[in-house]
């Protein structure tokens, strides 16, 4: 066992070396999902963040900025794995007849695979996937840059990103409802296929142990779409923090997810909309209640 003295002289060693530390760190975390692809969780992500942080020098900062974020998130997480508990009874006409209305009468998803689907997995199934598996990559990522390069915006992100997992767990809770692939394999609809399933096969994925796989499962969490709300504050922030033509090139990043998770049997369409709305809903929320207290801050001094 390692005494006092020992501890701290490692600790001033890896605060001596934590650029050199965090890249090689880096390095083979992606390394490691090459070789051994699984989802990436958020407390997955926060170990990669943790060699990012020493990468940049930025180790105590990062920490005490990005932990009640990740906390947060695993916290709705859990809340998310027990939802369907606490209401037994699960949706499956609404959001098709939802679909069927707004799309004349067809399902998009049973449109979309029609035109594409070829009855196995190709390089374009698997293309949409792996958009559909950076649900929480690239949010940590915009969370990062945000951070480094616009931290005033830093809380205002987090906070929306927390606030719209939380309404959506809400709604999971009180609306419990079922994807497409689980509409078809229940006899609900027909024609339609879920593709990913085909995709998983491809990739070879596999699962390393994560917190996240055992207090997150809910297949039925459909309404509303946390890729498509995640995704539409990417788009939101980042044209926010870095103007309009990185808004614009972000904006590849939403438009593949509310095409892909429809096409993939995933999402109905109507899941999509109602998680954009979501997600413009915690932003202007969040930012009432931070000019709300700049306000009350002022008038204290």
């Amino acid at each position: 066992m390692k005494t006092p003295k020992q501890l701290l002289a490692l600790g001033s060693l890896i605060a001596r070396y934590q650029k050199p530390i965090g890249v090689v760190g880096l390095a083979l975390f992606f390394l490691w999902f090459a070789l051994y692809p699984s989802w990436p969780t958020p407390d997955r992500l926060f170990i990669g963040l943790v060699f990012g942080f020493m990468a940049t020098g930025a180790t105590i900062d990062g920490f005490k900025k990005f932990t009640p974020f990740i906390v947060l998130i695993l916290v709705y997480e859990s809340f998310r794995g027990i939802a369907d508990d606490l209401n037994s009874r699960v949706e499956y006409d609404w959001m098709i007849k939802m679909d069927e209305l707004l799309f004349g009468g067809t399902l998009p998803t049973k449109t979309l695979q029609d035109w594409l689907y070829t009855g196995k997995a190709n390089w374009f199934d698997v293309g949409l996937y792996i958009v559909y598996m950076l649900h929480f990559v690239l949010p940590f990522l915009l969370a990062f840059l945000i951070w480094k390069y616009r931290e005033t915006l830093y809380w205002h992100y987090a906070m929306s990103i927390v606030v719209v997992s939380f309404m959506g767990f809400i709604t999971f809770a009180a609306f419990p409802a079922a994807p497409p692939w689980m509409a078809q394999r229940d006899g609900y609809i027909e024609g339609t296929v879920h593709v990913t399933d085909g995709v998983w096969e491809v990739l070879g994925l596999s699962d390393i142990p994560s917190v996240y796989e055992n207090i997150s499962p809910n297949p039925v969490a459909a309404v509303p779409s946390l890729h498509a709300a995640y995704a539409t504050l990417l788009l939101i922030f980042a044209w926010k923090a870095f103007g309009r033509k990185w808004g614009l090139g972000t904006a590849i990043y939403p438009a593949l997810i509310y095409f892909g998770t429809t096409y993939l049997g995933e999402h109905y369409f109507v899941d999509e909309i109602i998680g954009a709305l979501y997600a413009v809903a915690a932003y202007y929320l969040v930012l009432w209640v931070i000019k709300s207290r700049r306000k009350k801050e002022k008038v204290k001094k």
